[in-house]
């Protein structure tokens, strides 16, 4: 073997050598390197949580006024007649928030109308009733008029919330198993749950304000609340309705026991389109009994003025 050849042996074994050690450095600070890109990762993740909380938190706060400045003339009256404890309603913050009304000031509001109400219309009845008396009732009458306008105001508060509770559970109900379809779909392809109430909150605005609203207030919460399941139980409580419910008992069952989230949803959404047909079956056979009395009203009476007016008209002819 001439000195060429072992010179280029030589350098041979020496990039072998070179190759083996960068081969061997690699593997030992593979794992420590790998460690220090999952810190910076999980540290973008928490500064983008924090991000989306402080970003949902002001948007809530703005455009949905879940916060309020409560100082004022209400709030000082009825702290200081203690009307909380005068005129106390039981599940008023649970009525409140079924109706879309959040925070303290909708409270305090309640309880003063609670006690206005019933001072004004008295002070109304007894002026229209008993001094003007324009339907000449004798006074037994015209002070149970009074009284009737009285109770009316103390009860008008909790009628106007439950209305307006209906109005927004009315709302919602119709599209809950879309939305409940779209939440599958998310969920099934590889989104996180706070991720996917987000994005359904958003496809869901123009269907229906209110449940988009609680679903971006849902995902609010499980971005800054520590337990997802006392997210859940809020999203429960703020609504009277028995698939929501339904729902968020899944939710947490599937958070503590660690069952798959797809499959608790898909149960839901099947659930949920057959609670949404049997409703439209049951108001379709409704349908008759409720057309009986306009039809015997407006109806039949045309149809004999269509049918006996010509029979009329030649039997006066021929009179």
């Amino acid at each position: 073997m001439d000195a060429g050849s072992i010179d280029m042996f030589k350098s041979v074994l020496t990039g072998i050598v070179i190759l083996a050690a960068v081969g061997t450095a690699y593997t030992l600070l593979a794992p420590l390197l790998e460690g220090d890109s999952l810190k910076r990762r999980m540290g973008g993740i928490a500064n983008e949580r924090e991000n989306m909380r402080k970003n949902r938190m002001q948007d809530l706060e703005q455009q949905q006024g879940l916060r309020h400045n409560n100082k004022g003339f209400v709030k000082s009256l009825v702290d200081n007649l203690s009307l909380e404890k005068l005129l106390a309603a039981s599940d008023l913050k649970d009525k409140l928030t079924q109706a879309g009304l959040r925070g303290q000031r909708p409270i305090y509001m309640f309880y003063f109308f609670r006690l206005a109400m019933p001072v004004i219309l008295f002070l109304f009845g007894v002026l229209y009733f008993v001094l003007l008396n324009p339907f000449s009732w004798e006074t037994s009458q015209c002070w149970l008029g009074v009284v009737a306008l009285t109770l009316l105001g103390y009860y008008a508060p909790g009628i106007y919330i439950k209305n307006k509770a209906g109005k927004r559970l009315a709302s919602i109900t119709p599209v809950f198993p879309d939305a409940l379809d779209l939440l599958l779909i998310c969920v099934e392809s590889g989104m996180s749950i706070e991720l996917a109430f987000g994005k359904v909150a958003k496809e869901m605005g123009e269907s229906s304000i209110e449940l988009a609203e609680e679903f971006s207030l849902t995902t609010a919460e499980l971005s800054y609340l520590q337990s997802r399941r006392q997210a859940y139980e809020n999203l429960g409580r703020r609504n009277n309705h028995v698939g929501i419910r339904a729902v968020s008992t899944a939710l947490i069952q599937s958070e503590r026991y660690g069952t798959p989230l797809g499959d608790a949803l898909r149960v839901m959404a099947n659930e949920n389109r057959a609670m949404r047909m049997m409703q439209a079956e049951k108001k379709a056979a409704a349908l008759p009994a409720k057309l009986t009395v306009p039809m015997i009203v407006f109806f039949l009476p045309v149809l004999f003025i269509v049918v006996l007016t010509p029979a009329v008209m030649r039997m006066k002819a021929n009179l």
